[in-house]
């Protein structure tokens, strides 16, 4: 795991690419484990308690059992538990970097912290805005993705979701990110359209269920926009350089920037209703107060706690609100 770099959140992985390591987004690899809930009961029997977030759980395990030796650890910007994990993994001997985005969105604050990162990697502003370049590239294919999506249909919601999400990191590996990226486009040429009838968009962090997307389209649902997921795709690339681009990615700031952002893409992507998903014990559920106050069309707020599959009374509330949809267009 040498050239491996743990990141617990996004963070501007063209550092990391242009110091010739590859970046592995932690969550990622803890929620697309063999046995993820395993990976949260041992991080609870190494004592972490019941009321801390499933994702940090997750994250503890899967540092210590693939023995990463370094960690970008986001102590701004994301979940403040990260802090703490981030010392009990130096405590467990692993090299922890912390990355923090600023709360007042100053660029002056982003470019300090980008340049601390680019020190301890020991890489150039050229070598980054190259390394961009080249990302830049894979995140065209990721706008066409999400135009086939919300456009041509062709695209399911699981299928937009994976790739999203997976440009955190690009699985570490650009090479074999984009030719299943390019694999996909072309397959997506030749399908027919869905006809799932309710446009959603799913807002919040990515979901622990496992089987959320299909629930939703065998419900009459389909999901055209992923909200934070689109986020880790950087959609503005073309319009900023690499600090401008960070501080437009919504997530580690305040909610005006994702509700923007999320009313451009109702008017633009036709959405009907969102689901909302939080995570439980996480601050983060407070942002539906705001969320619901500033957006006018039906929200549906779900919480998860484990990985697993989507339990019997939220897949009850789910198939009520895309029949409650069906009946607003009606």
């Amino acid at each position: 795991m040498n050239k491996h770099v743990g990141i617990t959140a996004t963070v501007p992985v063209e550092i990391i690419y242009a110091a010739g390591l590859k970046p592995v987004d932690l969550n990622n690899l803890f929620i697309t484990s063999d046995f993820p809930k395993q990976h949260v009961y041992d991080a609870e029997i190494a004592g972490f308690a019941h009321n801390i977030c499933a994702w940090i759980k997750g994250i503890y395990s899967v540092v210590t059992k693939e023995k990463f030796q370094r960690v970008i650890a986001v102590t701004g910007g994301d979940c403040s538990n990260t802090i703490a994990l981030g010392e009990v993994l130096q405590n467990r001997g692993v090299e922890v970097i912390p990355f923090e985005y600023p709360l007042d969105r100053s660029r002056d604050s982003l470019i300090n912290a980008i340049e601390r990162l680019m020190a301890y990697f020991s890489v150039s502003w050229e070598a980054v805005e190259q390394t961009k370049e080249r990302l830049d590239r894979i995140r065209a294919k990721l706008r066409t993705l999400d135009e086939y999506t919300y456009k041509l249909n062709v695209i399911s919601g699981f299928e937009n979701h994976l790739y999203m999400v997976s440009s955190s990191d690009f699985w570490g590996d650009l090479e074999r990110y984009e030719a299943e990226l390019d694999k996909l486009l072309t397959e997506a040429q030749k399908r027919p359209p869905r006809t799932q009838e309710v446009r959603i968009g799913y807002l919040g962090v990515p979901p622990i269920f496992t089987d959320f997307y299909e629930l939703i389209e065998d419900k009459g649902g389909r999901v055209v926009f992923n909200e934070i997921q689109r986020q880790f795709s950087m959609p503005f690339f073309d319009k900023e350089d690499i600090v401008g681009q960070y501080l437009r990615y919504t997530y580690p700031y305040d909610a005006e920037g994702r509700i923007q952002d999320i009313e451009e893409a109702i008017k633009e992507r036709g959405l009907q209703g969102l689901i909302h998903y939080t995570q439980t014990f996480c601050y983060r559920q407070i942002y539906d107060i705001i969320l619901r106050e500033k957006i006018s069309i039906p929200i549906l707020t779900l919480e998860g706690d484990r990985p697993g599959k989507v339990d019997s009374r939220t897949a009850l509330r789910i198939e009520t609100f895309i029949e409650m949809l069906k009946g607003v267009e009606d």
